[in-house]
């Protein structure tokens, strides 16, 4: 019997590669920080489009170079947005950018610096993002099953509410709707310290499993354990974390991991802003826990939706990605009720349910896939932060 989830709809737009966003953002991309002015100019002089300014792109090689590319090319092929403009210093990375996004099908263009100034490369792609503007406001939304949305996951703030309710509310909204066909994901690496032999059985199989704790494994000897003074307690927890009750990174570990529910299995693991390949279903990415890092990278895997169980209170947001935050934390929704989209303090004080709970968040989920603005896109919360591995050359 098909369960009350099954026909769920949402009204997206869909884009040629057969992808369905739930925004229609017209994005002037620079491929380097040396580009970022000449990008914030173009969205300056158009209306309805939106620069992504950050702060690398020169000189970076090898894994870190791909990452670069991933991320920015990802950023770009989301199905949240409509049409690119990309700006770079000189052309032969921008053209690999353009190739990049263009094998979605949707309109990108791209303008090199050297050779034309910036006052020039202003002016051309300002023209360009005009006639971007006016082909992405004549896109229209269509139903679309419940099954083409993909849902990004990552908690922030956390204390002792987030592990007791908010966390659980995503994973419970998980448990509802993976089976249904969704794409989902969750990372955050280093937060899992302290509860990996619980992620690794959470594996769909034994070989999920096997690569997930060697990748998180990997993390914990080549970066935790290799680059830190004497512990983790200016960072993990955070002081955040330590004030709201979390004493350990064992105790965020383990309500971090309420975020996948109690009948999710993960299929497979992905590398920091990849695309999944291996259909709908539960993925995990090697990603920072750094939130705006972490929403980028999700945001650069293709996820359209990105829900936020957070307990002290985050106000973090996404350019490309809508961010619904979740709290269960009283005096969060007191303090800072602008910031939180979906309240279920009520499991603490016994009158919701989980269940309750992992409703209210869906209902909120499709109610920002048919365009509502969350809290964040509504007070202006735009952080795009790129991962960077190591030192430029």
């Amino acid at each position: 019997m098909a369960s009350q989830y099954a026909n769920l709809t949402f009204n997206g737009y869909r884009r040629d590669n057969g992808r369905v966003g739930v925004r229609n953002h017209v994005v002037i991309l620079p491929v380097d920080d040396i580009s970022n002015a000449a990008c914030e100019s173009v969205a300056s002089n158009i209306k309805g489009t939106l620069a992504l300014p950050h702060s690398y792109g020169r000189l970076q090689f090898g894994a870190d170079l791909d990452l670069h590319f991933r991320t920015i090319i990802g950023a770009g092929a989301n199905p949240n947005v409509a049409a690119v403009v990309v700006i770079g210093i000189e052309p032969g990375w921008t053209k690999r950018i353009v190739d990049g996004i263009a094998e979605t099908g949707k309109p990108v263009v791209g303008f090199s610096i050297e050779q034309n100034g910036d006052l020039k490369t202003i002016q051309d792609a300002s023209r360009k993002a005009k006639e971007f503007v006016h082909y992405a406001t004549e896109l229209q939304r269509e139903e679309c099953p419940i099954s083409e949305l993909w849902v990004s996951t990552k908690c922030g703030e956390s204390d002792t509410t987030t592990g007791l309710g908010s966390c659980p509310t995503v994973g419970n909204m998980y448990d509802k709707l993976i089976p249904e066909g969704i794409h989902g994901v969750f990372g955050e690496t280093s937060e899992i310290t302290g509860a990996e032999h619980i992620c690794k059985r959470r594996a769909a199989n034994d070989d999920v499993g096997e690569r997930w704790y060697k990748m998180w494994e990997a993390y914990q000897n080549d970066v935790i354990e290799a680059n830190k003074v004497d512990d983790l307690s200016e960072s993990q927890p955070t002081k955040g974390n330590i004030e709201g009750g979390l004493t350990t990174i064992e105790e965020k570990a383990l309500g971090n991991l309420e975020k996948i529910g109690r009948q999710c299995r993960y299929i497979d693991i992905l590398e920091p802003a990849e695309r999944p390949g291996a259909g709908p279903g539960l993925y995990f990415m090697d990603s920072s826990s750094a939130a705006a890092e972490c929403v980028t990278l999700m945001a650069a895997g293709g996820y359209v939706v990105h829900t936020f169980p957070t307990g002290q209170g985050n106000v973090v947001g996404n350019p490309i990605v809508p961010v619904v935050k979740i709290t269960a934390n009283p005096r969060t929704v007191r303090t800072m009720s602008e910031h939180i989209d979906v309240d279920v303090s009520g499991v603490l004080r016994r009158d919701m349910t989980i269940d309750q709970a992992g409703d209210a968040l869906i209902d909120m989920i499709v109610r920002t896939a048919n365009g509502r603005n969350t809290a964040a896109e509504a007070l202006g919360h735009r952080e795009f932060s790129m991962t960077k591995l190591y030192r430029s050359a």
